[in-house]
């Protein structure tokens, strides 16, 4: 009995202990908590005010949500009340949030020269949605290049533009709104005091902003797994994973269709290439970037609503990008066209697809849609504001775009609470929180199987 006891005492203590690691998923959704968290702290400084004043509470955790969490919402111009110093700190959050944290954290590690440790590369597979463990430091290194490259690049085309504009504090200008757009965040500091919230209706008909722009949003918004695809397969599309045969047919989908609708019944008062400029500019920016080039309260509400779906829709798994995102769109198309056509298999390019991902994404469209439908009314009951304005703050919350139809500066307390909320939630993930919760009560259904599209 004696020596029973002494085992039990050996072995208890190390499998409390280990009941007690965090998963990869918990890791994720409290790295993030605690990048807004330290956010929130430094925005609240004087240093990052513009005036030296200090900033309250929840408004700088609503600027730090937003930053890190790449929407773009915010209720303080971003131009006109912050600081060099607060803008820098909103700039540093949004490329940690567009990279996403565990990504971060772990180029720190490689650029410090230590290994990375299993549960490091798992958590790093969870957050890039990376189909396996393997291979995913050199991932992580590409992705690094890839999006400093990038950035770069952008910074350099639109130098020429803001420098005309802004003189020396155009490349400050350049820099930013390319982070900013690449990251899919939508965060513009071209606002003044006598000229507030004015994203990028500046520019509505310079061409070079536009395309700039709209190319650093869809870069950013197809995911690193598809630039892998792109990179290692060049032109030869037949080679490329499921996965990004899917996000790139959907994205140009996504694209060019609401761009003809946007195009034919609305914005009929611009001219004809202005109009199509505008038309496309919003079509790309609504799936979770958040510029404006156009004045979207003036939109029709038939095209309002159609943002709304476009917003919730989001983005790619393992990208800049927030949402549901575009597989999981295109997964429940597959499978509705598959119901209709009584057959037995969803399926794409000559593939079967899974169950398991079929019902994910099932349960990942409820929860979108459970929360901006949620939020939309809890805003509209408690401001007394009409029901479609508030949806539209929601799914853009939500889907972390941050267009806006100028109700969010003027929202109370608890209805700036609610879309903290959203935005925190529709950035980490949807089966991200979800397994976060019940991947220890149920770990054999922690991780999709492996070689299969993500969704979520």
């Amino acid at each position: 009995m004696r020596i029973i006891s002494k085992e039990l005492r050996l072995f208890m203590p190390k499998k409390i202990c280990k009941n007690k690691h965090l998963t990869s998923f918990q890791l994720i959704i409290l790295g993030f908590a605690g990048v807004i968290l330290l956010g929130t702290i430094l925005l609240m400084l004087p240093v990052s005010t513009s005036r030296k004043v200090l900033t309250p509470f929840h408004e700088a955790l609503f600027t730090a949500t937003s930053a890190v969490c790449v929407t773009g919402l915010v209720v303080k111009d971003t131009g006109s009340y912050w600081s060099m110093f607060g803008q820098m700190i909103i700039l540093i959050l949004i490329q940690i949030g567009g990279l996403g944290v565990v990504t971060v954290a772990a180029s720190v590690s490689l650029l410090s020269g230590k290994r990375i440790s299993l549960m490091q590369r798992s958590t790093m597979q969870n957050a890039i949605s990376a189909p396996k463990v393997g291979g995913i430091v050199r991932l992580t290194q590409f992705i690094l290049k890839g999006t400093f490259l990038i950035e770069t690049v952008g910074a350099i085309l639109l130098l020429p533009v803001f420098l005309s504009d802004y003189g020396l504090n155009g490349w400050w200008m350049a820099v930013f709104h390319s982070v900013s757009a690449f990251c899919n965040a939508g965060f513009d500091i071209l606002g003044t005091a006598g000229n507030t919230f004015p994203s990028l209706m500046k520019y509505p008909e310079n061409i070079l902003i536009n395309v700039v722009i709209m190319l650093l949003i869809i870069i950013g918004g197809i995911g690193f797994l598809t630039w892998d695809d792109i990179y290692m397969n060049k032109m030869k599309f037949k080679r490329y994973r499921m996965q990004s045969k899917i996000i790139l047919m959907t994205t140009i989908c996504l694209i060019l269709l609401p761009a003809i609708f946007f195009f034919v019944y609305d914005l009929k008062d611009l001219p004809v290439g202005e109009r199509l400029l505008a038309a496309t500019f919003q079509s790309v920016t609504t799936r979770t970037a958040g510029f404006n080039t156009i004045n979207i309260s003036k939109m029709s509400e038939v095209s309002k609503a159609v943002m709304i779906l476009l917003m919730l829709i989001g983005g790619s798994p393992g990208s800049t990008a927030g949402g549901m995102k575009t597989t999981t769109f295109t997964v429940l198309l597959l499978n509705a066209i598959a119901t209709f056509q009584s057959q037995e298999n969803a399926g794409a390019f000559g593939r079967r697809l899974e169950y398991h991902v079929i019902k994910n994404a099932a349960t990942i469209a409820m929860l979108y849609f459970t929360l901006f439908f949620c939020g939309g009314i809890a805003i509209s009951i408690h401001e007394g504001l009409p029901l479609l304005d508030c949806l539209y703050e929601a799914a853009s919350a939500v889907g972390t775009v941050g267009l806006t139809l100028g109700i969010t500066p003027g929202l109370h307390v608890f209805s700036q609470i609610v879309l903290i909320i959203l935005m925190y939630l529709g950035r980490v993930g949807g089966l991200t929180l979800i397994y976060a919760v019940f991947s220890g009560r149920n770990k054999r259904n922690a991780k999709l199987p492996l070689e299969k599209i993500t969704v979520g």
